[in-house]
This record gives structure tokens, sequence and C-alpha cells, in this order.
């Protein structure tokens, strides 16, 4: 098997123990590092310029300097910024651009980014700049909290809370940050890539019980040489499947099951968000569009209904 490279991503100005933890974890268990220094208030010790290309088992580093320039600024401009978040967000534009051209170009194979609450706003716009498939991992402070909205989650992230994560390492801090070691190794070790000889239909549906077209036309076109992926359209599921969609990964889209659409126009947070239904037109992949379950929609958990859907069936 081939060595996994590991795009480490996080502020090696303030977390540079944690990071360095990180990487010393994912090599000791057989995987490569590429680090990229996100900072905004102060210099890392560690880190060279992206220029130097260290020994092969070691981090080619991406400097802070180079995040900036990639988002078309200095890096001294950044960090005299009166407003962290605004730098933060300038660094953001810069890591995801610089996160696309060097998945491109084959870098890395998985992503592995650690923050606070502004550090993991930058890794969503990283992680959302990558494709469906590519492993991304984020290591935050706030996960699983209101902090971070459904809109703002790619599709097909995976977050691990950041227990015990402020100032320095402990054996608590040390447990989560080793099984988010391991876990994005592993990601990366064991993924399929999709089959490239079987042209892919991407369905909609919300399940056997509510819409029963699957189970007849998902044999049927596998019989004829397709692959079938069906999305539950549960808000997330719209969201695999639109990003999907405007990569070109469908042969043909079924868009059968457009309740999201709904929720959306009704205030459900139960969502795709405004660019459902467009990724395969962009795309110009062939589909069929139909209004199933358009007449349902989602609230959140087992709660009353507001009194503007009392008296609907």
């Amino acid at each position: 098997m081939s060595r996994k490279t590991i795009l480490l991503v996080g502020t090696y100005d303030t977390k540079q123990d944690e990071l360095t933890f990180l990487a010393s974890t994912i090599q000791q268990a057989g995987g490569r590092v590429l680090a990229m220094d996100v900072s905004v208030l102060g210099d890392a010790s560690v880190l060279e310029d992206a220029s130097v290309f260290w020994e092969s088992d070691q981090p080619v580093a991406i400097s802070k300097h180079d995040v900036a320039a990639a988002a078309g600024m200095d890096i001294a401009a950044v960090i005299a910024s009166p407003d962290e978040n605004l730098a933060m967000q300038a660094m953001a534009r810069g890591a995801a651009e610089l996160a696309g051209d060097a998945h491109l170009a084959g870098k890395f194979d998985g992503v592995l980014a650690l923050g606070g609450s502004m550090g993991t706003d930058l890794a969503l716009d990283l992680c959302a700049a990558l494709p469906i498939g590519v492993p991304k991992y984020i290591i935050s402070t706030v996960a699983f909290s209101p902090m971070i909205p459904p809109a703002r989650l790619p599709a097909d992230i995976q977050m691990i809370l950041w227990a015990g994560g402020l100032y320095g390492l402990s054996s608590v801090c040390k447990s989560a940050l080793s099984q988010a070691a391991g876990a994005v190794l592993g990601a990366c070790q064991t993924v399929l890539p999709p089959d490239p000889d079987k042209p892919m239909i991407g369905m909609t549906s919300l399940g056997l019980s509510t819409l029963t077209y699957m189970a007849d036309l998902k044999p049927e076109l596998e019989a004829r040489g397709f692959e079938v992926a069906v999305f539950h359209a549960t808000g997330m599921g719209g969201r695999a499947f639109e990003s999907l969609a405007s990569q070109g990964a469908f042969a043909a889209v079924m868009d059968f099951c457009t309740q999201e659409l709904g929720n959306h126009v009704h205030g459900s947070s139960i969502s795709a968000g405004d660019t459902r239904l467009k990724g395969a037109g962009a795309a110009a992949t062939p589909q069929i569009v139909a209004p199933g379950c358009y007449d349902l929609v989602d609230v959140i958990g087992w709660q009353e209904l507001d009194d503007k859907w009392q008296g609907y069936p």
C-alpha cells in the first residue's frame, strides 16, 4: 500500500504543539504530512518557505505568506488588520485556493484541520473547495454546536470535538487528536474510488415507503450497465447530490424528490440551500425532474407544528 499524504491545516503561531503532535502521530502510523500554516498573529518556529522541499518523509510546508498571497494580500497586511475575523477570512480564501490546486496536482490524499471558532470557519471553507470523496476531517472546539449551521457544512465532512483543546496538550486533548489522526489516515488508506467503467445515475428519494420508483428503476438501470446512487433528500443528502452533479459526476440525473425545495421556500432548516436543482444544469447533464414530496415540509425532532401549519393534512 502506498503511503498516503495528509494536508494538515492550522495556526502554527498558537497551536504548534498540537499540530506537531498530529504530524508525528500520522507519520508514526505510516503516513506523510503536508503542513499548511494559516497563522495571523505570529511566527512559527518549525515551518520553512513552501519552496523548500524537505526529505520525502517530512512535511512540505505551505507558509502563511503563501496562503496570504493566494488571497491577493501580503501577510503583513493580514496581520495588521484590526479585525482578526477579517484576517482569518482572507486566509480562508487563500487556503481554499491552495488546497484546491494542491489536490488537483495530486499532492495529498486527505485533509485534517485543527481550529477553534475562527479556525473552524477557515477549515470549512477549505474543505468545501474539495470534491466529495476526498477524506475531510476537522478537529474543532465548537464541533456540533449552534455556531456551525448546517449550511456551512460540506456534504461529506467529518468533525471531531476537540475536548480539552485550549493552551497545550493534555491526556484528554491527545486522545481526541490521536483518534482524528488515525481516522483521516485510515480513510485515505481504505477509500474506494468510483468505478470509471460504469456511468453513474444520480437519483433522489425519501425512501421506499414514500417514493417506490427506486425499486423498479434501480435494477433496470443496473442491468443496462449503469451504477445508481440514490440520495436521501433530507438536506445534507441534497447538498451531496448537488455537489456531485455540479462536478459532472453523473451521466444523467433522475431528480424525482425535490422535497428540499419546499423546505427551503417555507423556511425549514432541513434544506439543501439555494443551489438545489442547479448542479446538473450547470454541468450540462441530462436530467429528469419531478415534484416528488414537494408538498411535504420537515420540522426538527418531535415538536409542535407552527400555527400556520395547523389544519393541513
